[in-house]
């Protein structure tokens, strides 16, 4: 379900691009197709950019350190065999020293990833709870997940773009606003569209942690484990925010680090850790 779910909404998207197209085509005067593939060219090599070394990048933004079996075995041994039970190569195992519990996978597939667990992490959950989360984290790998958060970057970025030169052309007297209809596609295309894009990109975020929480639940075998550790962990996040990093890693994080507790679900990587925690135990029901 969550996979065409996700699908419908990468379509949707695409669509939003082509229709920002045509109208800035309309009411600026550009040609359609080359303004088109600019942006998207353009969006395309700033994202794959961050594609290719992302995972350098947060890990060092979050002073993360690789970790060997000598250091960590209990870690090491839960990554290996759920790894093993998920069908892919076993990841690089990193350990954040931060107090706020919370874990995090990152890499553009199984050959470069690393499941990072924080300090915290480790101190507050029980084994099998960590174990839930490794299983989620593994989850995001196994269903590329990178790469599909990087697709709705490309297209959503491509939008923003050509809502910039919409915008250019309004600023500095360029393009067609001689009607009311092409002062509407020009609102259309500058304000409603990327918005639109935006909320999109943060659906297709929260549906791949939905994916993720289910395919981690059967790679553990224990959703309720799952459901444990993503309670305890809500609870932290409410009373102990992290104040390193960046938001525009939220999404990375199995439990969002970086929202207030009234943020509006709609505006967020992830949907609510109560409704997480319903459909797992209606998983382990099932």
């Amino acid at each position: 379900m969550w996979i065409l779910r996700t699908t419908l909404l990468l379509g949707a998207m695409t669509g939003l691009l082509l229709v920002v197209g045509l109208g800035l085509a309309y009411v600026a005067g550009l040609p359609f197709l080359p303004t088109l593939t600019a942006a998207f060219v353009l969006a395309m090599v700033m994202n794959l950019v961050m594609f290719f070394y992302a995972d350098k990048w947060v890990l060092r933004m979050y002073r993360a350190k690789l970790v060997s079996e000598e250091e960590q075995p209990t870690l090491h041994r839960l990554v290996s065999r759920l790894a093993e039970r998920a069908g892919i190569r076993k990841p690089r195992v990193a350990v954040v020293p931060m107090d706020v519990p919370n874990a995090f996978a990152t890499g553009r597939n199984d050959r470069n990833a690393v499941v990072a667990v924080t300090r915290g992490a480790m101190e507050v959950l029980k084994e099998e709870e960590l174990e839930g989360v490794i299983g989620h984290e593994l989850a995001h790998i196994k269903n590329r997940d990178m790469l599909v958060s990087t697709l709705a970057a490309i297209v959503a970025g491509a939008i923003s773009y050509l809502a910039l030169v919409g915008r250019m052309q309004l600023f500095f007297g360029g393009g067609d606003r001689r009607s009311g209809g092409s002062t509407l596609l020009l609102l259309l295309a500058l304000i409603l569209v990327p918005l639109a894009a935006v909320m999109i990109r943060l659906a297709v975020s929260r549906t791949r942690e939905y994916g993720a929480d289910e395919e981690g639940a059967r790679i553990s075998g224990k959703p309720l484990a799952l459901a444990a550790a993503l309670r305890r962990l809500e609870e932290y996040s409410r009373s102990e925010r992290m104040v390193q990093g960046n938001p525009s890693t939220s999404n990375l994080f199995i439990v969002n680090p970086f929202r207030g507790s009234h943020l509006l679900e709609l505006f967020s990587t992830h949907p609510s850790t109560d409704k997480r925690i319903q459909r797992l135990e209606a998983l382990a029901r099932a």
